[in-house]
C-alpha cells in the first residue's frame, strides 16, 4: 500500500519560544504536504541563542521508550531527518532510528549541529564530533555550515578560503558516507555582498552553487528551515538543484520579510508571513554548476 503522503520521521529539540527546531520543521514540511512524525530530543522553554535562564528538559531517557513502540508497530519513514542532539547517546538513538525505520528508499538527511562562526557550541564536546563523524556515514544527506564541515574533518576555519579548497572537503566528507554533501554559509569567493551553499553530488561528481544576497544581520533558527525546505522539496520529486533553490530563496524571503521590522532577532525569521510561498511554482533562476 502507497501512502499518498510522505512522512518525515523528525528528531530535534522543540523549543516553547523562538522559531527553530522543531517549530519551524514542522509548518514548513506541513505546508509542503508532508506529515512530521516528531521525535523530541528536548524540551526548552526558548532555543538557547540570546536567552538566559532557559528551561531544558533532557528527553534522551523517553526517546528509547519512544522509539521502542514504535519499532513494535513496524513503522517506516519516507525520510529520517535528524538536527540538534544533546549527547553521545543521541546520537546512538538516531543511528538506531536508520537501521529500524528505514526502507531501501528512505531519505536520510542529518544536519550535523555542532558549531558556528568558527567554534564549537558550549554544549558541545569533542565526543560529539567524533561520534557524528560515525552517525554520518549512514546518511544520504548532511548539511553542515562552514564551521560543522571543518569540525567533522577535524580542520581550521582560519585557512584562507579558495573554491578548490571548499570541493575538496566536500569530496572528503562525502568519502565518509554520505552520497549529497550541502555546506551552507559559504562566503561567496566572487562577490562579497553574496552568500552561498554549495553542494556535491558524489554519484554525478557534480557540485552546484545557489547564492542570494547577503543581509548583514542574524536570526537564529534558519539552518533548520532551509533544510526542513530542502527535504519538503526532495520528497516532492524535485532535483537536487532545484531543491537547493527553494531552500535559498526561501530564506532570503524570510529575512528580506523580517529586516525591516524593529523585533528582537532572537524570535527567529517571521516564518509565519513567508509560509505561504512554499506552494508558488517552482522559479528555478540561481542555480549553476560549478
Amino acid at each position: 500500500m502507497i501512502n499518498p503522503v510522505k512522512k518525515v520521521a523528525a528528531i530535534h529539540d522543540l523549543s516553547g519560544f523562538g522559531r527553530s527546531s522543531l517549530t519551524a520543521i514542522i509548518p514548513i514540511l506541513s505546508t509542503m504536504g508532508v506529515q512530521v512524525c516528531p521525535i523530541p530530543t528536548a524540551i526548552l522553554s526558548t532555543h538557547t541563542g540570546d536567552f538566559e535562564g532557559y528551561s531544558f528538559v533532557d528527553l534522551t531517557d523517553s526517546m528509547n521508550d519512544f522509539i521502542d513502540h514504535w519499532h513494535k508497530l513496524n513503522l517506516k519513514f519516507d525520510c529520517i531527518y535528524s538536527g540538534f542532539l544533546g549527547s553521545v547517546d543521541q546520537i546512538n538513538i538516531v543511528s538506531k532510528c536508520m537501521d529500524w525505520f528505514s526502507t531501501e528508499n528512505t531519505l536520510k538527511v542529518i544536519d550535523p549541529v555542532m558549531g558556528d562562526n568558527g567554534k564549537l557550541y558550549a554544549t558541545m564536546g569533542l565526543d560529539m564530533v567524533e561520534n557524528m563523524r560515525k552517525l554520518i556515514s549512514k546518511a544520504n544527506i548532511i548539511t553542515p555550515n562552514f564551521t560543522e564541515a571543518a569540525l567533522l574533518l577535524g580542520e581550521d576555519t582560519t585557512n584562507d578560503l579558495t573554491l578548490e579548497k571548499i570541493k575538496s572537503w566536500m569530496v572528503r566528507l562525502s568519502n565518509m558516507g554520505p552520497n549529497i554533501v550541502i555546506i551552507t554559509s559559504v562566503k561567496d569567493l566572487d562577490n562579497d555582498k553574496k552568500t552561498s551553499v554549495i553542494a556535491y553530488n558524489k554519484e554525478d561528481d557534480v557540485f552546484w552553487k545557489v547564492s542570494s544576497d547577503y543581509i548583514p544581520t542574524f536570526y537564529p533558527g534558519t539552518g533548520d528551515s532551509f533544510t526542513s525546505v530542502l527535504v519538503g522539496s526532495l520528497l516532492q520529486g524535485d532535483s537536487l538543484p532545484i531543491a537547493l533553490d527553494r531552500g535559498v530563496s526561501f530564506i532570503t524571503a524570510c529575512i528580506k520579510a523580517s529586516y525591516g521590522f524593529k523585533y528582537p532577532n532572537r524570535e527567529g525569521v517571521l516564518l509565519e508571513r513567508v509560509l505561504e510561498n512554499l506552494k508558488l511554482p517552482v522559479i528555478v533562476s540561481s542555480y549553476k554548476l560549478i
